[in-house]
């Protein structure tokens, strides 16, 4: 029990760790909003998505669609298009200096479904790293696995969110969070290219 729980965590920071849509939507909110509690709609949204997708994966999900041959392309193809506009979007959406954009509380969940629910890379990852990970246990050991990896994900966000609060508070002139949306935007770019690229491996 205990090395599944371990191994979770240690999974789970693997994939949540590196820059995604998610994790900017969050950071984002967590710096705009004025107290860290008006974040809390995008913070519980994303944990419970990622709560869902992992139960999902680990309750054999992942089985049935490595199983199926077209699904790899067809996510390679979908989350190539999906990160282009997320791109788009973060880059369309920065604002200039002194500028403050925040969402209301419908407006927070609803993006956070979208980047949650409806990215393919995250699907890939939960489904392709996670679901397949956690087949070498029994059943108790599998959903401790799923626990652990779950768990992260709601400290992270909270974390994530509150550090992005913080640097809301230093950076009173915008500048430095406007300065991580561009390279955000970029990145999300380069990873769209690279999901293409594997697109292009699998047909």
């Amino acid at each position: 029990m205990r090395e599944a729980i371990i191994h979770g965590i240690i999974i789970a920071f693997g994939l949540i760790l590196p820059l995604g849509v998610q994790n900017i939507f969050v950071f984002n909110q967590g710096a705009l909003h004025p107290k860290l509690r008006h974040a809390l709609p995008v913070i519980i949204t994303a944990s419970i998505c990622d709560t869902l997708l992992i139960a999902a994966a680990v309750g054999g999900v992942s089985m049935i669609v490595t199983s199926v041959v077209w699904m790899t392309p067809v996510l390679y193809g979908a989350g190539a298009v999906f990160l282009a506009f997320m791109g788009w979007k973060i880059w369309t959406g920065i604002p200039e200096a002194g500028e403050v954009k925040v969402l209301s509380m419908k407006g927070q969940i609803g993006y956070a479904l979208s980047v949650s629910l409806l990215n393919p890379h995250a699907i890939m990852d939960t489904i392709g790293v996670i679901g397949t990970n956690s087949l070498q246990y029994g059943s108790g050991e599998r959903w401790a696995f799923a626990a652990a990896t779950a768990g992260v994900s709601w400290l992270w966000f909270t974390g994530l969110a509150g550090v992005g609060r913080w640097l809301g508070n230093v950076d009173s002139s915008g500048k430095i969070i406007r300065l991580m949306n561009i390279i955000s935007a970029l990145l999300i770019w380069g990873m769209a290219i690279y999901m293409a690229v594997q697109l292009s491996a699998n047909l």
